[in-house]
Order: C-alpha cells, then sequence, then structure tokens
C-alpha cells in the first residue's frame, strides 16, 4: 500500500475533479501491474494497473488507495467491474469512496464476484494524501493549505517590505513542490499590487504543473488569474486542494474563517525584529480559544530552516 501511495503522488494537483488514486498488482510476490490516476483524471489508476498487469492479474492482489468506483461514465468503465473481470483473487483498500454513486458498492461488486476484499489499510495516509478530494467530496470545499515563510520572531518581511530571501534555497523548492500538487494558489490583493508574484512552479521537469492562480479582495483579476471576493468563495471554485501563500490579510482571513487545513511553517534562523508579521489580527479575544486547534503532523529541516506541519484538529 506504501507503494500505491507513492505512485497517487504522482498524480497530485492533476486529476481534479477526480482524486489521484494509486494502485499496485502482486502475482506470487512479484508487481505485475502498477498505475496511478493520469491528468484529467482518465485513465484510473486501477485500468492502468491491469493494461500493465496483462494476464498476470489473474489470481493476483490489488492495492488500491480508494475504493474502486462502481458507477458507469463516458469517459471509461467502472473500475470495480474491470478487477472483477480481471480475475483478481483480492482487493486491499486503503479507505472508502464517499462518493455516493461507489461508497460502499465497489466493495460490494468485487466481493459478489467472488473477490476477498480487505479495507482500512494505511487508511489515515490516504486520506491524508487524498484530502482535496474527501474535503470537496464530505463538505463541499477544497482542502486548504496555509503557507508562511517566517523569521524566528514570526515577521515575512522587514518593515520597508523587503521580503526576499526570509529562507533559503531547499525551504523554497520544497515550496514550489508545494505548490505542484496545488490546483489553485491564492495571494492577497496587497501582496499581488506589491509584489507582482509569478506564483509558477520552478523546479526542473514540473513546470507544467504551475497551478492556477487566484487573488483575494475586491475589484478584477489581472488577466488569466481568478477573483476571490471572499475565503468562503473557494467552494466555487473546481480546485481540490488550494494553497494560500499571504500575505497577512489573506493568511488572517482564511484562519479567521476557519478554512485553514494544514499549516505549512518554513522557519528561518533569523531574527528580524519590528518588522511585518506574517498574520494580521484573526479576532482572537481569549487566549483559551487559540489552543488544542492545531497538531504537529511533521517536522524536518530544509537546508538551514525548519519546516513544521500542523493539521486542522476538527471532529
Amino acid at each position: 500500500m506504501g507503494a500505491a501511495l507513492a505512485l497517487a503522488a504522482r498524480g497530485r494537483g492533476q486529476t481534479a475533479p477526480n482524486p489521484a488514486v494509486g494502485c499496485v498488482i502482486v502475482h506470487d510476490g512479484r508487481v505485475v501491474g502498477r498505475g496511478w490516476t493520469q491528468p484529467g483524471g482518465r485513465p484510473h489508476a486501477e485500468a492502468m494497473a491491469l493494461e500493465a498487469a496483462g494476464p498476470a492479474a489473474r489470481g493476483a492482489t490489488a492495492y488500491v488507495t480508494l475504493e474502486p468506483c462502481a458507477h458507469e461514465s463516458p469517459r471509461g468503465p467502472a473500475c470495480a467491474d474491470l478487477l472483477a473481470a480481471s480475475g483478481i483473487a483480492r482487493a486491499v483498500i486503503a479507505c472508502r469512496d464517499p462518493d455516493p454513486r461507489t461508497d460502499g458498492r465497489g466493495i460490494a461488486r468485487l466481493e459478489a464476484a467472488g473477490i476477498a476484499t480487505a479495507t482500512g489499510i494505511a487508511a489515515r495516509e490516504a486520506e491524508r494524501a487524498m484530502a482535496g478530494f474527501l474535503m470537496r467530496a464530505r463538505h463541499g470545499r477544497p482542502h486548504v493549505t496555509l503557507k508562511l515563510g517566517l523569521s524566528i520572531d514570526g515577521c515575512i518581511a522587514l518593515a520597508s517590505g523587503e521580503s526576499r530571501w526570509i529562507t533559503g534555497p531547499a525551504a523554497r523548492a520544497h515550496a514550489h513542490l508545494e505548490r505542484a500538487r496545488a490546483e489553485l494558489i491564492l495571494v492577497g490583493r496587497g501582496t499581488l499590487e506589491a509584489d507582482a508574484p509569478k506564483l509558477d512552479v520552478r523546479l526542473p521537469g514540473l513546470a507544467h504543473r504551475s497551478p492556477a492562480r487566484a487573488v483575494l479582495g475586491h475589484g478584477a483579476a489581472p488577466f488569466g488569474w481568478i477573483a476571490v471576493d471572499r475565503p468562503e468563495a473557494i467552494a466555487d471554485t473546481p480546485a481540490l486542494d488550494v494553497l494560500v501563500e499571504g500575505g497577512a490579510g489573506a493568511a488572517a482571513a482564511f484562519l479567521a474563517a476557519d478554512l485553514v487545513d494544514r499549516l505549512l511553517v518554513y522557519r528561518a534562523p533569523i531574527v528580524i525584529g519590528g518588522g511585518r508579521p506574517g498574520i494580521a489580527d484573526i479576532g482572537l479575544v481569549h487566549l483559551e480559544g487559540a489552543h488544542g486547534r492545531w497538531r504537529l503532523h511533521d517536522q524536518r529541516m530544509l537546508g538551514i530552516d525548519r519546516l513544521e506541519v500542523y493539521e486542522r484538529v476538527r471532529e
């Protein structure tokens, strides 16, 4: 399942409105097929893996990160039917698909074909990898990551506005990888007017994965950009994963609306003092309300900078 999750990651940011799924087919301890959801959402991971496996799929075990779809589509057959017809003996599934057209039906169709199934394998990891699709399916909005590049004392720039560069090249490269995993990247109008950011992906081989660009605020958006007048309006975009990159006002707006699901904090070993804060006022009245809202998920060094990843604690 770990290999299937790694394959699924190749499709992140490219498959909307479909989820980025990975599939590995194993026969007699040997991988005979592997696949991941292709750009635009088709072919699905299972179809790719079955095509690679060919006759070797008969009697094999398929590891897939999401319940195989059970609904017909003009773009291709249901994956549950493809797996059933292939003659696999067993399907190991990370998590169920909340889409009402499939939810439980894909598993039932496999079992009706005599295929043994197991679910919940690496479910947490799969849900984290497909957070955008699951958020859209369950709550009707994309999954939102807020990225902050800060000094030790929480500043994003000098008082003059100079901000290049707070973090080093390794942290910036990681931030570009995060861009490549999103369908939409957003900044506030103040950041747009002050910095004229390109918001593209500048990593070798990944430039074509630059996400759509949006600006938060009132007024028209530049050509090719999307205008978002309030944080809640991101629900009207087709994105599964949104990356909010700043500035302080945009960060505060999304936090105040409780629409941030994940925090990426790149912390540089510098002290600015009297600089511009990374987040503006979010309307917090009592300190007690700030506790218990965030859980540290990951932390690592990126060159001289430290990355901390926090997830919003929700019921």
